[in-house]
């Protein structure tokens, strides 16, 4: 069997570990760089993404990985302005699902280590065509070609594999926005809001404003966790210290009359990882028809703040429904339509499931 994946984001690398595990023939495609597009600084993990990482990678990513988590975040803990500081005025249990906070780009880069041979940048897919043998023809704007058993669009919101496949499946915008960003720790550990909140993330609403917060304590240093389990992972990716995570949910232009905690934070934001970013969703649309092209995460499902849990979630169960396919206890088509259901009934949530 061989699997060409579009995307090679969270979901389409976890899928293409997995694969390669299951002695999976597998090529990954992705139009940008190595270095991809800004998506955010911080994650949180999950068990679901967790549980797929522990899945589909080697042991030695997965330790490094686990090695450079942040804290529990099993609280969430509200914020008020209190004669012009901070103050905690409300704590609840986690509106996400317990977990902990992970630098995003650096699990990226953990999951590009050791595919060179697999992932081809620079390469911008354009259609695909099914064949009358069963298999599917996948083509490219520099006017190459590929053939592959089974096509997966992991190529995210703006997915050109769904375009084709499931046309009908359209981004809505739902007109939110967010600016996210992160500011080293060092820079705000005299505005006391860092031992204030410990590892949970935090959201204050303070004259008209919205602000989400969150502190990322390396469990260990990356540096030192490379050494420890994953040398061949890029140095660059590693050369990153304790922050402050934040991020802006607006519909229109922010006050900035916030406590002066607040306003260091923002102010003294590394440039180079504040983003602004367009919320959409997409309607589930009805079932279709399995066939030998497929779709994951973003692609097919939107849930911001947690679509990387469930791409890397959908990557674990398509691996399981291929290797089920690969080794002949399923048939092709029946083990895509097995994952499909999986993940309409995991994918089309409520925003926090």
């Amino acid at each position: 069997m061989k699997v060409i994946v579009i995307g090679a984001g969270l979901g389409g690398l976890t899928l293409a570990h997995g694969l390669r595990r299951a002695g999976i023939d597998v090529a990954v495609y992705e139009r940008d760089t190595p270095q991809g597009r800004p998506q955010g600084v911080s994650l949180h993990l999950d068990e679901r993404g967790r549980s797929a990482l522990r899945a589909c990678l080697p042991p030695a990513h997965f330790a490094m990985v686990e090695a450079t988590t942040g804290g529990p975040r099993e609280q969430t803990l509200t914020l008020s302005d209190v004669d012009g500081e901070l103050a905690i005025t409300g704590v609840q249990p986690s509106l996400a699902r317990p977990g902990r906070q992970v630098h995003r780009p650096l699990l990226r880069a953990v999951l590009l280590t050791d595919l060179d041979d697999v992932a081809r940048f620079g390469t911008e897919f354009t259609r695909f065509e099914q064949r009358a043998d069963g298999t599917v023809r996948a083509w490219f704007a520099d006017g190459s070609t590929d053939t592959a058993d089974v096509l997966v669009g992991a190529d995210g919101i703006g997915s050109a594999v769904r375009r084709r496949y499931l046309p009908d499946a359209r981004v809505v915008d739902t007109g939110r926005r967010m600016i996210m960003g992160a500011t080293p720790l060092r820079a705000v550990l005299g505005t006391g809001l860092p031992g204030l909140i410990g590892h949970s993330p935090a959201t204050a609403r303070i004259r008209g404003t919205t602000v989400v917060v969150a502190v990322l304590r390396f469990s260990e240093a990356p540096l030192s966790a490379r050494r420890r389990w994953l040398p061949a992972l890029r140095r660059t990716a590693a050369e990153i210290e304790d922050y402050v995570m934040w991020a802006l949910p607006v519909t229109r232009e922010p006050s900035m009359e916030m406590p002066p905690a607040l306003r260091t934070i923002i102010g003294e934001a590394w440039p180079d990882f504040t983003v602004a970013l367009r919320i959409g969703s997409i309607p589930p649309p009805e079932p279709w028809r399995a066939g030998p092209v497929t779709l994951l995460g973003d692609a097919i499902h939107l849930a911001p703040g947690f679509g990387g849990n469930l791409a890397m979630q959908d990557a674990r169960h398509l691996c399981e429904a291929l290797a089920e396919a690969h080794h002949g206890r399923l048939g092709l088509l029946d083990a895509i339509g097995q994952y499909e259901d999986t993940m309409r009934r995991n994918g089309f949530t409520k925003v926090g499931a």
